[in-house]
């Protein structure tokens, strides 16, 4: 069963000695289930969900507070689901960035995950807030102004171009 109301609030949020600290996945699929293809045509294959804030238009990718209950890729999941409203598989971490709070004077530091997304739903808790796409990753790129989030999904889209599944499929596609 799938909760579907919206963690709120801070008081079980993390902190390390200077930031608050974040967590954010970048939900990804294949057009047509496909999981081989080259490193040119990877933005011709490859979708990722962007939202838009809730507080603007601004598109990102599904992020929130890490809390005292859970794991890093709890988090993850979690804030997948809560804005985005997907469920996946929360893979290896894309990295770790400081950045600075838009709506205050405080730094942040976000954990990125790549999600690659099983289920999409169709009600989910943050659906009356926020806008969810599907955009090829160079869309996306352009839509995402949050310069951490970029650098991860180019790690990301760097990773899945040589992973050793994709050359075994492109071996066996010979």
């Amino acid at each position: 069963m799938v909760c579907m109301v919206a963690r709120t609030g801070r008081h079980l949020q993390r902190y390390n000695q200077e930031h608050r600290l974040v967590v954010g996945s970048i939900p990804y699929r294949y057009k047509n289930g496909k999981k081989g293809c080259s490193p040119e045509d990877h933005d011709h294959e490859l979708e990722v969900l962007v939202i838009s804030s809730k507080k603007s238009d601004a598109m990102m990718f599904p992020k929130g507070g890490w809390e005292v209950d859970e794991s890093v890729e709890e988090a993850a999941s979690r804030e997948s689901l809560e804005e985005a409203g997907v469920l996946g598989n929360v893979e290896c971490e894309l990295g770790r960035w400081i950045f600075k709070s838009k709506s205050r004077e405080l730094y942040h530091q976000g954990f990125m995950f790549p999600l690659l997304v099983t289920q999409q739903l169709d009600l989910w808790p943050e659906k009356a807030a926020r806008r969810r796409e599907w955009m090829s990753v160079d869309e996306a790129r352009e839509a995402c102004g949050q310069w951490w989030m970029k650098e991860a999904l180019d790690i990301l889209v760097h990773r899945l171009a040589s992973s050793p599944l994709k050359q075994e499929n492109q071996v066996q596609s010979m």
